[in-house]
């Protein structure tokens, strides 16, 4: 496989959504070493993020990531990354390679009405209908992710600059997809983001886990 050393710049858009999880379902999903924060009592934050990177990026390819949990670690919080799918293999590598994520193969089918089918192996993993939002503002965010890899648990920042507009969205996990169990119910908030350039650096270890997926 060929694909490019981090950080990797990705030019492109997405749509964002934020859920909240019961931690009872969510907990056998996240390393033992991880803290998972509340934001309600017995609840967390999660969310889905589905993206499209151009040919203008360093790999054009889509992508699906899970978040079931909010987590923290040593003074560090961020999401961790229970499942996650791109359409490049050379993205599987290197996502598996460099930050040890789970990454997998899927179909990603974007439609002119707004909308993503996501499929394995000719299996729905989920579909997400969204509208066009009103009025969008320039935005810039970061934040810090968690995986593992060879028993070592790391951790690395993504930063995010793009146009932010506030949506509607409808998120369907049917029940034989392999995230189902986590409950993601409809988005308390969804985020459509155009014109965006993403960055996702390095990781770094920050200590011992586990779980290794890679």
């Amino acid at each position: 496989m060929s694909y490019p050393q981090a950080p990797w710049t990705l030019q492109g858009y997405a749509v964002i959504s934020l859920h909240l999880l019961n931690i009872d379902r969510v907990r056998h999903l996240i390393p033992s070493e991880l803290e998972i924060i509340p934001v309600w009592p017995s609840k967390t934050v999660g969310g889905v993020y589905l993206s499209y990177y151009g040919s203008e990026s360093e790999l054009e390819y889509s992508e699906l990531i899970v978040v079931p949990a909010f987590v923290g670690y040593r003074g560090t919080v961020g999401g961790w990354v229970s499942h996650i799918y791109v359409d490049n293999p050379d993205s599987v590598a290197g996502g598996r390679e460099i930050w040890g994520l789970p990454k997998e193969l899927a179909e990603f089918t974007w439609e002119k009405d707004n909308s993503v089918i996501v499929r394995q192996d000719n299996q729905i993993l989920c579909s997400l209908k969204y509208h066009q939002p009103l009025f969008a503002w320039r935005q810039w965010l970061g934040g810090s992710s968690f995986s593992a890899k060879n028993s070592e648990l790391l951790t690395f920042m993504a930063e995010i600059e793009s146009n932010l507009g506030l949506i509607n969205s409808k998120l369907e996990v049917p029940a034989q997809s392999p995230f189902a169990n986590i409950g993601l119910g409809q988005p308390l908030l969804s985020v459509h983001c155009d014109r965006m350039s993403l960055r996702v650096r390095s990781p770094e270890v920050v200590g011992q886990t586990t779980v290794a997926y890679s």
